[in-house]
């Protein structure tokens, strides 16, 4: 009887892979508006956005990542981000003046940026495709991987596209 050997190719090309759901940050993260404290909805009285501002329970932004947004067309002067950031500083772990989505890149970017990437040193690896990500994770990730890889592709493991040789 003749027995066959399978070879996984894929797993003898040695290519490993980088996905970049193993640094997805994993806070919540949640979106805070300004125009709730706002006169009218429009427009920063001093006095009134001071009282709104207190009388928040900032409690229920522990260990969240807040994104302050305004959904109205309100110039908010910088003083009533620095009040409010005042109140926001000790609970969330995270605060910035975007939407939740933005701040959900700029976490992630930052876990990449600090991600100890010495094991993908001389390897060859395959940045995982995802449609869903946004580009900038492919552009951090290749000014990151390119230094230290022996060869940097985009794709899955069996069918990369290569991006860059040693």
């Amino acid at each position: 009887m003749d027995t066959q050997t399978f070879v996984n190719k894929a797993k003898a090309s040695g290519i490993i892979a980088f996905d970049f759901l193993d640094y997805k940050p994993t806070t919540e993260i949640v979106e805070l508006d300004i125009r709730n404290h706002l006169f009218m909805g429009m427009i920063v009285k001093e006095k009134e956005f001071k009282e709104s501002i207190a009388a928040v329970d900032y409690s229920v932004y522990k260990n969240k990542a807040v994104g302050i947004i305004c959904s109205t067309d309100a110039i908010i002067p910088p003083w009533a981000y620095m009040f409010l950031m005042e109140k926001l500083s000790p609970y969330a772990a995270y605060v910035d003046l975007n939407n939740a989505e933005t701040v959900l890149l700029d976490l992630w970017k930052r876990r990449l940026i600090y991600a100890d990437l010495r094991h993908f040193k001389n390897q060859k690896v395959v940045v995982r495709a995802n449609t869903s990500h946004d580009p900038a994770l492919y552009l951090l990730a290749t000014e990151l991987l390119k230094p230290l890889v022996k060869s940097l592709m985009y794709g899955e493991i069996g069918l990369p596209k290569v991006i860059f040789k040693k």
